[in-house]
């Protein structure tokens, strides 16, 4: 058999995902206005100053605090329809955002986003913010979020809360959390990130030193 000494191994493409509410975009003015004109509809009590200090988790974990669980399915859905008329216009990106994924892509990398929210949404997010991740999938929270990590085969994953935390370790991938969500950098830690850096501001040094270590090993 013939060797080939000067052969390199390639190390596999450079895949970076990213979670959506409060990591790329801050959607509390939009959630907020949601639930004040669900509110209003139907009449129902929903503080929507507190439900935005939850951001996160599914929609359902958040409508229980306000509805009984056979109300439940009617008012996701009726607030997955309104969403796009209350939502989308207020919601900015978050510092850095944009410039996060430019660089994961300017390294020759894909950026994904992988959020809880349904992918119709966090699509009219991501167009009207013009930011061009290589692949959204929705639907996913928490320990979930591994399926579409390994699909990709993402060997990073940024995102605001534990539950991304959690997401990045079940898939073997490389925890990198910013504490602009409703966890703290403490909270971060202690649920296992392996990096926390102060916002997305700080992620293009970041991932210049792993992509350089990245080739070097």
């Amino acid at each position: 058999m013939t060797s080939h000494p000067h052969t390199m191994i390639q190390p596999a493409p450079l895949t970076v995902g990213f979670d959506l509410d409060m990591t790329l975009i801050d959607s509390r003015p939009g959630i907020r206005a949601t639930y004040q004109a669900l509110s209003a509809e139907t009449g129902a009590f929903i503080d929507a100053d507190e439900a935005v200090t939850r951001l996160g988790p599914p929609l359902e974990e958040e409508l229980a605090y306000w509805f009984t669980d056979a109300e439940i399915p009617a008012m996701r859905d009726r607030y997955r329809e309104i969403y796009v008329e209350h939502a989308i216009e207020p919601t900015p990106a978050m510092p850095g955002a944009r410039e996060a994924i430019a660089a994961v892509q300017a390294l020759g990398g894909r950026a994904i986003v992988v959020t809880a929210k349904n992918e119709p949404n966090a699509r009219h997010h991501l167009a009207h913010l013009g930011i061009e991740a290589d692949a959204v999938i929705g639907w996913l929270w928490a320990e979930a979020k591994a399926e579409a990590l390994r699909e990709y085969g993402a060997q990073v994953y940024v995102g605001d809360h534990v539950g991304d935390v959690r997401g990045a370790r079940t898939a073997g991938a490389l925890s990198v959390a910013v504490p602009t969500g409703p966890c703290s950098e403490a909270e971060l830690r202690a649920a296992g990130a392996d990096v926390v850096l102060a916002d997305l501001t700080a992620l293009p040094q970041w991932l210049a030193e792993y992509d350089r270590a990245r080739a070097a090993a």
